[in-house]
């Protein structure tokens, strides 16, 4: 591996935080990632090919540690103590990042905020008691990518490209500008239903529930009485920003 050779710890340190995917890589095993598969399918875009690499490497500098499962075959990852302290790094980065660096469509990549969504902020204990599959049409994505599925169960979520194989209980009409903004709160999600850049069609009581099912959910009420599920809860409440209309994506 090159070096910058030098003695400043900014320069050690970023010759191995600062390869490209490593700290998408940390973040990943820091949320709960203990395989080469689930690693893989929170960095969309990133080859097994290299992933294996970053892998190899991290463990030689001694940031991750490899163990086998406790049953059946193959290994976990986890993080080391060095690793670990990388995660004020890491969200001190975010931090920047949120404050300091424009929001554009290359960064809505759908499939990874509902991966996020079903594998970190999943609110399960605001979930339904049956398995529910929610379909998001995205009209600002390319006509094969439009498409993407949450099917949501009260222990986990999962998220699928193609049809799931079950009936679609609710579709969220939006786009993926849209939804990364209301997953980052910039704007809420009653202000994003009023203005038309979010439809929903389905049961009333699961389309005014669906926010909820996030942890990152701004609150979708506005002072109207919730609708009656299996295990209500509230959510967080923040001003936003706006953005584009459905109809304009359209």
């Amino acid at each position: 591996m090159r070096t910058y050779e030098q003695y400043c710890p900014i320069a050690r340190a970023a010759e191995i935080f600062a390869e490209r995917w490593t700290p998408l890589i940390v973040r990943n095993i820091h949320a709960g990632c203990r395989t080469y598969c689930e690693i893989l399918e929170g960095a969309p875009g990133l080859s097994h090919t290299l992933l294996t690499q970053r892998l190899r490497h991290l463990i030689d500098v001694g940031i991750i540690a490899m163990r086998p499962k406790a049953t059946g075959r193959g290994v976990r990852y986890e993080l080391t103590s060095a690793g670990h302290d990388l995660w004020p790094v890491l969200s001190a980065l975010g931090s920047w990042g949120e404050r300091w660096v424009e929001l554009r469509d290359e960064h809505t990549n759908p499939r990874f905020l509902l991966w996020t969504w079903s594998t970190t902020y999943l609110a399960r204990k605001n979930l339904p008691d049956r398995r529910v599959v929610v379909r998001f049409e995205l009209f600002d994505r390319p006509a094969e990518e439009r498409r993407i599925w949450m099917v949501v169960s009260p222990a986990a979520a999962e998220v699928c490209t193609k049809r799931p194989g079950f009936h679609d209980d609710l579709v969220v009409e939006t786009t993926a500008m849209v939804l990364v903004q209301w997953h980052t709160r910039q704007i809420e999600w009653a202000e994003a239903l009023r203005a038309k850049k979010i439809r929903v069609s389905g049961p009333r009581v699961l389309a005014m529930a669906l926010p909820t099912w996030n942890l990152r959910s701004s609150s979708p009420w506005r002072g109207e009485a919730r609708p009656s599920i299996s295990r209500p809860a509230s959510a967080i409440s923040r001003t936003a920003r706006g953005s584009a209309r459905l109809s304009e994506a359209r």
